[in-house]
Parts: C-alpha cells; sequence; structure tokens
C-alpha cells in the first residue's frame, strides 16, 4: 500500500469542520447553504456538508484553493422535547459528578488520587440514598404512617381511603399500609435505573478510536505495551478509555440501584422492628434482628463495591462485572420483598403515632456528608500544596466547594419535597407546630434545613452588592480609556457607556470562583447550624424559639414560613424553567454554559446524574478526522466556538500522532481556560493545555474583551490572537452605515481575523504534511524503527495526572 498522498504533491483537499457551541445550531445556519446533505451520523448528531460538495473529496481541484467546510451537529445530544427537563431535577447528581473532575492535580500519586475519587463516589451515594429517604418521608411517613393513621387527616381523602386507620380494612394496620407505600419510593429506584441504563447503551457504550486504529496509523502494529495505554502516560482526556466509561457505570449503577431498594427495605424494617421489640412476639422479634443484620451487611457491600473499583482510562475496557450488575441489585430487591412481607404480617395491637421510626436518618447522613466533605477538603489541599497554580480556582478547593453545593441542593429539594406535601396533608395546619395540625410532619431537621435560606440569601446580598460596585467601577474605567481603541472616531457618551458596560459585565464571570467560595462556606456554617439545632431542641424553629424574645420568637417564625415557600417556589420555577430551556434556543443559551460544562464529563461518581454527551460527540469526531484523513491524504482544520472548541480539543487528544500532525485546530469564545482549566486543571490546566500546543502546532484561539464565556488560552505563546475590536466600529462609518452591534460570545466567523487565521493554519499544514508523508512512505519502505519517530510528544509528562486517575486495583 502506497502512503497517502500529500496536498503538496497531488492537489489532495482540504477540509474545515465546523464545531458549534452552546444553545445549538443547525446545518444550513452553520454552512450557509439552505441545501446540505447528511454525510455521516444520525438524527441525534451527525456531520453535513452542503449539497453542492458532496463529491468534492474526488474532485479538489473544483474548490479553487478554499476548505470544504463540514458541520458537525450535537445539538440533539443535550437537548430535545421538554419531557427531558426531568434530567433537572436530578442536578444534584449532576453536580457531584462534576466534584470527581475538579481534583487539583495528579501529583500527589496515585493513591492520593484514588482516595479523592472514592470520597466523591461516597458522597454520590449518599444523594441517592437521600433522594430514595426522602421518596420514603413523603409515602411511608407522612402519607401511610401519619395522615392515613389519623382521621383528621384522612377524612376528606377518598384517594387514600383503602389505607385510612379509621376504616379498619385488612390494609389499615400500619405495617400494610407501610408495604403499600413503599411501592412509590421502590418504583422511584427503578426509574433512576431505567434511565441511567437507557443512556449507558446510547452515550457510554459508544466504541471510541480503538488500539488498532492507533497503531495502523502509526504504521507499527506492535506500538504499546498490549493494554492499550498508547505507550506513555501522556495527557488524561488523550488515553485511550478516558471516553469510555461503560464497565464503571454499569458497575455504580448496581450499586446505587442497591442502595435505593436497600433505603426502602430499611425504612419497612426499622419501623416494623421497632413495635416487635415492644410487644412479646419473640419470633417476629428475631427476624427483625436477622433483617437489620442482614440489611448491614448488604449496605456494607454496597459502599465496598463503589469503594473498590474507579475509572479504566489506560485502555479500552470491555468488561463488565456481570455477578455485581446482576446479583447486586438482584439481592436487594428480594431483601425489600422479604422486609415488606415482614412488615405485612398482621399485628392487631399496632398503632402509628408520631413520627416513623428511624427519622434521626436525616440527620445522620448529613453528618455523614459533612464529615466527607471536610476529609475531601483535606485531601485537595493536599494535592494542591503539590502543583499549586494561580489560576487554579480556590486553591484547589472547587471539588469540596461543588460537593457540598451538590449536598445541600440535594437536601433543599428533597426536604422542599416533604415540606410542601405536609402542608398539602395538613390542610390549615402547619405541621409540626401543634396548630390544628392533625400530622407531626417531617423530620425536624428538614424545617430547619428549609428555615436557613432565607438568611443564606440575606447573607449572600453582601457579595452581590460588593461585585455590583466593583462591576460599576471597572466600567467606568474602562470608558476612560475606551477611545484608545477607536482614535478616529468621535466620543459618545452613550455608545461609549455601553461598549464598557458590556466588557464589564463580561468579567464577572472571573468572580464565579470566590463566589462559590462563599456561597459554600456559608452553606457549612448555616447547614452545621441547622444540624445541631435540629438535634438539641428536637422541634421545629418555630417551637424551638418560643422561649426567646418576642423579635427572635417572630423572626424564627418568618424564616420557617418564607423557608418552606421559597423551597417550593424555587422547585416550580427551576422545573420551569427547565422546560423552557428544552423547548426555547434563547432560554437554552441563558443556562447551556452550565448545562453544558455539567453533562460534557462522564459519569464517574454518580451513574444516575445525566449522560454525558461527549462520549458520544467526541469518538464522532475523532472517527471522522481520522478516515477523513487517512482516506484523502488532505489537510484539515477543526474548528470550534465556545463548549464546540472544548469538544474539538478532546478530540485531537484522541487522535494518533500521525493523523494529529494532519490536523490544525481553531477555538473562538473558547472556555477551555477561563473555565476548564480553571476549574479542573488536571485536565485542561496550564501544563496541558501547553502539552497539547506542542502536540499540535498548528493552533490558533480568537477572543473578544466582550465575551463572557471565551477568553485567552495560553498567556505566553503564539496560539491566541485577541483581544479582537468588539463592536468592528464605534459609530457610523462609510464602512459601517449602520450602528455595528457588540457581538460578545457570537459570530466570530464574520470577523475578518477568523478566515485569516484559517488560512494561515492551512498554509502552515500544506509544508508540514509533505514532510510526513515523505516520512511515512520511507518508515513502510525501510520498516519500523527502534521508536516511534513519528509520535509527538512521548516524552514524559510534565503536567498534571502524571499518574494516571484511579485505575482499578
Amino acid at each position: 500500500m502506497s502512503p497517502p498522498p500529500s496536498p503538496g504533491e497531488s492537489g489532495a483537499p482540504a477540509l474545515e469542520l465546523l464545531v458549534h457551541g452552546v444553545g445549538g445550531a443547525t446545518p444550513q445556519g452553520m454552512l450557509g447553504d439552505a441545501h446540505t446533505v447528511r454525510i455521516t451520523g444520525d438524527e441525534t448528531a451527525a456531520v453535513y456538508r452542503r449539497a453542492v460538495d458532496t463529491d468534492a473529496d474526488a474532485h479538489p481541484q473544483n474548490t479553487r484553493g478554499r476548505p470544504v467546510p463540514e458541520a458537525y451537529v450535537w445539538s440533539n445530544l443535550t437537548s430535545g422535547n421538554s419531557a427531558r427537563a426531568l434530567w433537572l431535577l436530578l442536578l444534584p447528581f449532576m453536580v457531584v459528578n462534576l466534584a470527581h473532575w475538579m481534583l487539583p492535580s495528579g501529583r500527589g500519586g496515585l493513591r492520593v488520587v484514588r482516595l479523592y475519587g472514592v470520597l466523591v463516589r461516597l458522597v454520590a451515594l449518599s444523594l441517592t440514598v437521600l433522594l430514595v429517604a426522602s421518596a420514603c418521608e413523603v409515602a411511608l411517613d407522612l402519607t401511610a404512617w401519619q395522615c392515613a393513621g389519623s382521621s383528621g387527616c384522612s377524612d376528606g381523602k377518598s384517594w387514600l381511603g383503602f389505607l385510612a386507620a379509621a376504616h379498619g380494612g385488612w390494609w389499615a394496620q400500619p405495617g400494610r399500609r407501610l408495604a403499600a407505600a413503599a411501592l412509590v419510593p421502590s418504583a422511584l429506584t427503578a426509574l433512576l435505573w431505567y434511565l441511567s441504563n437507557r443512556t449507558w447503551s446510547a452515550y457510554e457504550s459508544q466504541q471510541p478510536l480503538g488500539d488498532d486504529a492507533r497503531a495502523a496509523d502509526a504504521g507499527d502494529p506492535g506500538d504499546g505495551d498490549g493494554d492499550g495505554d498508547g505507550g506513555g502516560p501522556g495527557p488524561a482526556l488523550g488515553r485511550p478509555g478516558f471516553w469510555y466509561g461503560r464497565r464503571l457505570v454499569a458497575r455504580l449503577r448496581a450499586a446505587h440501584t442497591a442502595a435505593g431498594f436497600l433505603t426502602v427495605a430499611a425504612a419497612l424494617t426499622v419501623a416494623t422492628a421497632a413495635f416487635d421489640r415492644r410487644s412479646s412476639a419473640t419470633l417476629l422479634e428475631a427476624i427483625g434482628w436477622l433483617l437489620e443484620a442482614t440489611l448491614l451487611v448488604a449496605a456494607a457491600v454496597v459502599v465496598w463495591v463503589v469503594c473498590r473499583r474507579g475509572r479504566t482510562e489506560t485502555r479500552l475496557d470491555e468488561e463488565l462485572d456481570r455477578a455485581v450488575v446482576t446479583l447486586l441489585p438482584g439481592g436487594a430487591l428480594t431483601l425489600l420483598g422479604l422486609s415488606a412481607l415482614y412488615a405485612a404480617w398482621s399485628r392487631p395491637g399496632w398503632q402509628s403515632s408520631g413520627t416513623l421510626p428511624g427519622d434521626r436518618s436525616f440527620g445522620i447522613l448529613t453528618l455523614a456528608q459533612l464529615a466527607l466533605v471536610v476529609v475531601l477538603t483535606a485531601v485537595a489541599m493536599a494535592m494542591y500544596r503539590r502543583s499549586p497554580h494561580t489560576r487554579t480556582a480556590l486553591r484547589g478547593l472547587a471539588g469540596p466547594a461543588v460537593a457540598l453545593l451538590a449536598c445541600a441542593l440535594g437536601g433543599v429539594m428533597t426536604g422542599g419535597v416533604a415540606q410542601r406535601v405536609a402542608d398539602w396533608l395538613d390542610g390549615p395546619g402547619t405541621p409540626g407546630m401543634g396548630r390544628k395540625s392533625s400530622i407531626a410532619g417531617p423530620p425536624v431537621l428538614l424545617s430547619w434545613q428549609a428555615s436557613v435560606i432565607p438568611v443564606l440569601l440575606l447573607l449572600l446580598l453582601l457579595p452581590v452588592a460588593y461585585y455590583a460596585l466593583r462591576t460599576l467601577h471597572r466600567e467606568r474605567r474602562i470608558a476612560a480609556t475606551l477611545m484608545t481603541d477607536y482614535p478616529h472616531e468621535k466620543p459618545d457618551t452613550v455608545r461609549t457607556r455601553q461598549i464598557a458596560g458590556i466588557r464589564a459585565r463580561a468579567q464577572l464571570t472571573d468572580a464565579a470562583p470566590p463566589f462559590v467560595g462563599i456561597v459554600s462556606a456559608a452553606t457549612l456554617l448555616l447547614g452545621g447550624g441547622a444540624l445541631t439545632g435540629s438535634w438539641l431542641s428536637e422541634q421545629v424553629p418555630g417551637r424551638a424559639a418560643d422561649d426567646a424574645p418576642s423579635f427572635i420568637a417572630a423572626a424564627t417564625d418568618a424564616a420557617q414560613a418564607a423557608g418552606s415557600w421559597l423551597v417550593g417556589l424555587g422547585f416550580i420555577l427551576f422545573v420551569t424553567l427547565g422546560r423552557r430551556a428544552y423547548r426555547d434556543a434563547s432560554a437554552r443559551r441563558s443556562v447551556g454554559i452550565l448545562w453544558d460544562v455539567g453533562t460534557f464529563w462522564p459519569r464517574a461518581a454518580h451513574p444516575f446524574a445525566p449522560p454525558c454527551y461527549a462520549e458520544r460527540a467526541v469518538p464522532d469526531l475523532t472517527w471522522r478526522m481520522f478516515t477523513w484523513t487517512d482516506r484523502t491524504g488532505g489537510r484539515l482544520v477543526i474548528s470550534g466556538h465556545s463548549q464546540g472548541s472544548v469538544l474539538a480539543a478532546a478530540a485531537v487528544w484522541q487522535l494518533p500522532a500521525r493523523t494529529r500532525s494532519r490536523v490544525a485546530l481553531l477555538t473562538y469564545g473558547s472556555p477551555l481556560e477561563r473555565l476548564y482549566g480553571r476549574w479542573f486543571p488536571a485536565y485542561f490546566g496550564p501544563d496541558c493545555l501547553d502539552r497539547l500546543h506542542r502536540e499540535v502546532p498548528c493552533w490558533r484561539n480568537l477572543w473578544r474583551a466582550t465575551d463572557p464565556i471565551g477568553g485567552w488560552v495560553l498567556r505566553d505563546g503564539d496560539v491566541d490572537r485577541g483581544p479582537l475590536l468588539d463592536p468592528a466600529a464605534y459609530g457610523r462609518t462609510r464602512e459601517h452605515p449602520l450602528p455595528d452591534p457588540v457581538l460578545g460570545h457570537s459570530d466570530y466567523q464574520a470577523d475578518p481575523a477568523f478566515a485569516e487565521e484559517r488560512g494561515a493554519l492551512l498554509d502552515r499544514l500544506a509544508t508540514a504534511v509533505p514532510r510526513q508523508a515523505a516520512h511515512q512512505a520511507a518508515h513502510q519502505n525501510l520498516g519500523p524503527p527502534g521508536g516511534d519517530a513519528g509520535e509527538a510528544g512521548s516524552g514524559p509528562v510534565t503536567g498534571v495526572l502524571a499518574d494516571p486517575p484511579e485505575t482499578a486495583d
């Protein structure tokens, strides 16, 4: 087989692969042509060309020296019908999954990196238990135990009639009511399993570029060590198994599903066994002890499965832990069935009163989460001290801060649902306050957690005011020097304020790390205070403050009432915003960057998090670049906007070195350093981006000072061009008779710099590719040398994550 021809020798084609960013795009809009053809892909994600360019590869002379444009459209991976907004209800799972990827660096050693991952996975497991426990609180405690057991609550609720104790039917016994209500949290757990399994088949099971393709492209089938590690540690995102988390997600899904079933079984068993210990039923008491011991053993097995294995990135791990995937959820479901049978056994003298036994479990779970976050903080601090960098968000504590916010968000959402259901069931009464209340209400901790929300909002007014004042001051400072960018224009006060204000507000993105740190610190203090107050008083805040001075008592009542309604209102607004974001493009752009960042990363900590679209998009782009350059021998520029630039960089990292030498990278409006480099330094830190530049020397990045998302990538070097002038004209000119808009994050391709840099990159490739093709020909004629001479940057890693993160033990 002869080597592919080079562009300089035979006029081989040039390709520009466009990757859109946040908010999605259409192939017609990206290609500027109403007539487009799908080249490869499906309805979810595909590559498109203009109809006139369908056979351009076969006739490169017809392109007149211009690159053939292709558009990779991946918007359906993150958007769709409004029903997909239900994923937003699992936001705490997505947030804690982010914490896994925010580790400061990998220089702390393999054991420290593994410990960090284990701690985050345990926090994630606690969130699953919290969600199912809150469903148990609503269905078992508030509905079946409290409301169905009280005539004042069950009267007038026909849907609850068959469970009501006042009716005296077969279902009237508390244990049978609990067994029937257990169907609700069990169905929730099964639904989570189904969603995770369905998306696992569509995302995590997508094959990335395999080792055979890498070896064939390198011209040396024997390259590597046989395990698919690419012959060296390399950057983390370049490892063969990074975008193939099939095995870990299946394992975690089994563990979390089992944890959900075991939580329901524990709610049934603990309440029933508590009654049996007070009665004279010796056999039932023994069965209760046996079931509780079995549940403890099963819970320990779940924790062991979660801690035992992390991600395998150095090779494509095709295996599945079938025993774990099958037996663990099945065994937990069997225990749930036995617990339901145990609870439904006839106990004529049993009556329900107060709250369901075991309500202190919420406090224990909260305490465990706080302890895990504290230990995670200590580990992150130790890792950061080994490799500090001023651009790292929160000095390496971003992961613990975000994990804490995930726990707080989970507690507020679940507690808010319990509060609203209790208010609805109790009618005119106020649960827990003893004022015309027919039910005791949810555990007091949930009321305390809701009550601190107004306090938190008041505290956050201070940093909000500070950043607002600082932005105004920055706007004035920018306005004073703005005309230096437009030396031949006539100043206009209104226009100057408009441009200066946009530039000043764009810099608020850089204030996100300290603001998140302030929110996390306040959450930790208030959350610890709520836990302490609930345990010391064992009453809701309003009752606990009855003996306090009138001002404090009134403020406490107001905080409790406001917190309860704020949680309910926030929950409704959250779902409404999510539905609108999926249906409306403008709304999707406003929240899209946060959602796209969250779902960019593989599900390494929580299997019920929204699926990772990059596990489909990155292999798509890698396969397209590899097969096109291999087939045509041409030059390729992959140009990514916004989040598309992150996908483009990740895909280029996955390419074999000799394919990478035919590829140029053009990024614009890119959050590679501004968001990813700061928050995820182990994967996009300065050393990682510098190494990417060494491996892809043909790389240019465009940015604007008015862009709130994109920014520069490397301070030193020749990668960045910017800030580009925005707007292009200050006022009306001959070339711009109408006022130019401030483009900010959009329309980078309209700037003349875009075409200039794209052409320059193709010209640089035109001189580099012939040398690479000649080298490949010599390599095939003479046989492979002792080492792979074409492997760029094959030396030891100088950046972070020199140790592989969390491989299997």
